[in-house]
């Protein structure tokens, strides 16, 4: 880690720029002008949101300490497979850096993001499971390391391009309160993956893109002259980059490739599938079977290496069971409440009442309560909403599915997840 530039100022805009961004640098827009004297950590990934949100905290008189995680080293030499994450990322992040001028550091977290991302990342579809490494990397990396590490240099927030928004409200005792909302973006809206946060890295966390849009934030980006303002967006799992996931899965559990049989609920083979690493809880394209109504996919059964099918009635969840469930307001509400479900990133909500277990177990069972469910797989999250606010969520461990008897979990049961 290095400091690789003095602190400095922001070039200065001719007026006429400056004019023209005026109406995206309210503090309706970006937040107050309340960083005199405070210090600020950004987290720099190398893209054009990060370079906006340092570019911000500045404008509202932060002093900004930008702060790149490298997480993954390709095996191509010039990472062209894996752009977010190696040394292009960590370049671009500089750059940003010395354009704006503010300190740049760099740190090597490859060992905490291998154990608690990628290696979690694979045994979870080599189960059967349908995991969310951006979650997981928010959970066990970002929002755990980077606090602490912002906390280490003396700064008083820390500060991401994450498109959400957090809002403060008081208690009648004085108590502050942090609620979690989606961004102001429906199309960009990342409070999914971000609803582990606690009132703690809440009250310390700034979302300062969480008012704007992509498009304001590439207009912001051009006006200040950063050189990523036109850097493409990455659309890919980062560490697995523009490869098909399902390789990289094989390439580190070769059995997960074995071919078996293609089912339905009650046991008639349809055909073979190539190995189950190839498909997900839901998919529709292909699966390889023709056939009048469209197949879904219902269940990895790794146990027969049975890939389940069926219509897509029998693929909708009644009931899910739900494990490590976190509440993002910080209390452990005592009897069951309604709250828009979402099982996938920019999931349709479904209606559900919500019912915690014992506040030290951590479950929930969720009974979905719309005319419509979602399909939904053991190893989601599902992310209880009420409006536009984060409530808490989970992951899916079991799931009733609205037109079958038979319950797919990973051994654990809705019963015992309830």
């Amino acid at each position: 880690m290095h400091d690789s530039l003095p602190h400095a100022t922001i070039n200065p805009l001719d007026a006429d720029a400056r004019d023209a961004v005026a109406h995206l640098l309210t503090d309706e827009k970006i937040g107050p002008r309340d960083g005199e004297g405070k210090t600020v950590v950004v987290a720099m990934s190398g893209g054009v949101d990060s370079a906006v949100t340092a570019l911000l905290m500045r404008e509202r008189g932060y002093r900004v300490i930008g702060m790149n995680l490298r997480l993954f080293s390709p095996e191509d030499e010039d990472h062209r497979a894996n752009p977010c994450c190696g040394i292009p990322a960590m370049d671009d992040a500089r750059a940003t850096c010395a354009t704006i001028g503010v300190p740049f550091y760099a740190v090597n977290m490859e060992i905490e993001f291998g154990g608690a991302v990628i290696q979690k990342f694979v045994d979870e579809y080599a189960a059967g499971r349908t995991p969310n490494p951006c979650l997981e990397c928010n959970r066990h990396v970002k929002f755990r390391h980077l606090v602490q590490r912002a906390r280490l240099l003396g700064a008083d927030c820390l500060a991401t391009g994450h498109y959400a928004r957090i809002v403060r409200d008081d208690d009648t005792d004085g108590t502050a309160r942090y609620r979690l909302l989606r961004a102001a973006d429906a199309r960009k809206d990342q409070s999914y993956v971000l609803y582990t946060l606690n009132q703690d890295q809440l009250s310390f966390i700034q979302f300062p893109l969480g008012n704007l849009t992509k498009p304001e934030v590439r207009e912001l980006a051009r006006a200040f002259g950063l050189p990523v303002a036109d850097k493409a967006e990455s659309q890919e799992i980062c560490f697995v980059g523009n490869r098909y996931y399902a390789d990289f899965v094989a390439e580190r559990r070769p059995d997960v490739t074995v071919p078996g049989e293609i089912v339905t609920t009650d046991g008639t083979v349809l055909g073979t599938h190539r190995g189950l690493v190839h498909h997900t809880v839901g998919q529709r394209r292909g699966i390889g079977i023709a056939a009048p109504k469209p197949y879904f996919v219902l269940h990895l059964d790794t146990s027969a290496n049975h890939l389940v099918v069926g219509s897509r009635e029998e693929a909708e969840a009644k009931v899910l069971a739900v494990s490590d469930v976190s509440m993002t307001g910080g209390t452990w509400p005592a009897g069951a409440f309604a709250a828009d479900a979402v099982v996938r990133y920019r999931g349709a909500p479904a209606a559900a009442r919500i019912a915690l277990g014992p506040e030290g177990a951590r479950t929930a069972t969720a009974t979905i309560t719309a005319d419509r469910g979602p399909i939904a797989s053991p190893g989601q999250a599902v992310v209880f909403y009420r409006g536009d606010e984060v409530l808490g969520g989970g992951t899916i461990q079991a799931v009733e599915r609205r037109s079958s008897p038979s319950v797919e979990d990973d051994g654990a049961g809705l019963a015992a997840s309830a």
